[in-house]
This record gives structure tokens, C-alpha cells and sequence, in this order.
């Protein structure tokens, strides 16, 4: 049988080493000795003897994500062989996190990451309870994090003389380090008069970089 579909660039290929690599632009493959986590419903294969389980988040990660609507819905995969993880086909990034480093990172685009990681459900400061969508992740300690975006990313460096506003519906992410506060860029009378649909903006200042799609985040799918 021959055909396009049998390239090299489209197969699997054994795994190397233990953990998380990029197969393609839209997947993330995980070699599993023992344990990683992931968003829910984004296996799309496995291979080994590996078990799915729903993740719980603890009270106070679980309370506020039921307050805010944000957050990560979990699985745990345990065992040993190998698993791929996609979302709605979005691009997949690796970002390889080292101690001392802090990603802080919106929930729909979380894919999966390493049990070395840690993460706390935090409301953006300077952002209040307004807005929606201002309540992420912020991950901290030593390993890789599996994230996803619809399009091709955009990452802009932040520096203390040159802050960067960016749609709250947008960001994907950002370094933690930066300083964070709502930035209105409408006049009163313009709202008035019906908007520019660009109100207002997360602003970040400080040292770091942000991430932004390029395009406005769509409600998440319910019943996956």
C-alpha cells in the first residue's frame, strides 16, 4: 500500500526517553513511567498498559473554579506506555519550565504536564472579579508543560519602559514575574456611543513576555 499518509513525518516513532515530546504541530506525546497529568478528553491514543482517572482538584482549587468557571479540568494517567494528546487540532507547545521559573497560563490552554510541575488557580491581580476569564494557572517547580493555541502564536517581550496591552479573550499567557491591571482605552463618550468593542485590556508591565492567539477565545465545549 502506498500513499502520502505512510511519510516519515506522519509516523510514530519509539520513544527515546521517558516524558513529553511534540509528535506533530497539533499533538503531544507522552511517555508514561508512572505518572502525568492532563487535560480531560484530550487522549486521542495510547499504547502500554496505562488508566485514565478523573483528577480531582483539592476544596479550595476545586471552589474556585467553580466560582469563576476557570481553571483545569484534570486527568491523571498512570502506568506504563505511551499517549497522545490533541485539542480540537489547536498548535502544541512545549514549554520546559526550570526552578525559579513561573508560567502563568489561561486554562483552555493547558494540555498536559509533568507531576514535577505544580500549579495554583489565581485571580489576576489588579484584575479584581470583573471581566471573566481573569482567574489562571500559574505554574511553578522543574519539568515540561504541554500547551495549546488556536493559530499561530504571537509572543511579545514586556519591559519596564514598553508595557503590553493585550485582550483579555486573547492571552494565552504570561510570565509571572510581570505586574498586572485593568487599562481602559474607551472614552466614556465613545462607550456612550456603542463601543469600539476594545474597552478595556489586561496591562502588563515589569520584565517577561506574553503569549496571545490570534484571534478571540470561543466559549469551551460543554459535555466533553
Amino acid at each position: 500500500m502506498h500513499s502520502e499518509l505512510f511519510a516519515a513525518e506522519h509516523m510514530a516513532q519509539p520513544a527515546a526517553a521517558p516524558g513529553m515530546t511534540v509528535q506533530n504541530a497539533k499533538s503531544i506525546k507522552y511517555t508514561v513511567q508512572g505518572e502525568c497529568f492532563a487535560r480531560q478528553g484530550s487522549m486521542v491514543a495510547f499504547r502500554g498498559d496505562l488508566q485514565f482517572e478523573k483528577q480531582g482538584q483539592g476544596v479550595g482549587k476545586f471552589l474556585k473554579r467553580a466560582v469563576t468557571g476557570e481553571g483545569l479540568a484534570l486527568m491523571a494517567v498512570r502506568g506504563q506506555g505511551e499517549v497522545w494528546f490533541a485539542h480540537e487540532a489547536a498548535n502544541c507547545f512545549i514549554v520546559d519550565l526550570a526552578p525559579g521559573d513561573g508560567l502563568t497560563v489561561n486554562g483552555r490552554n493547558i494540555l498536559c504536564f509533568d507531576p514535577t510541575l505544580s500549579y495554583e488557580i489565581s485571580v489576576v491581580k489588579g484584575a479584581g472579579m470583573t471581566g471573566g476569564g481573569l482567574f489562571n494557572s500559574v505554574f511553578t517547580g522543574h519539568g515540561k508543560l504541554g500547551i495549546i493555541c488556536e493559530g499561530n502564536p504571537i509572543v511579545i517581550p514586556v519591559s519596564q519602559h514598553s508595557p503590553v496591552y493585550v485582550d483579555t479573550d486573547a492571552v494565552v499567557g504570561w510570565s509571572d514575574r510581570l505586574q498586572t491591571s485593568l487599562h481602559r482605552s474607551q472614552s466614556l463618550g465613545s462607550m456612550l456611543r456603542g463601543g469600539s468593542g476594545e474597552a478595556v485590556q489586561l496591562m502588563l508591565s515589569g520584565e517577561g513576555f506574553v503569549i496571545v492567539r490570534p484571534s478571540e477565545a470561543k466559549p469551551e465545549k460543554t459535555g466533553n
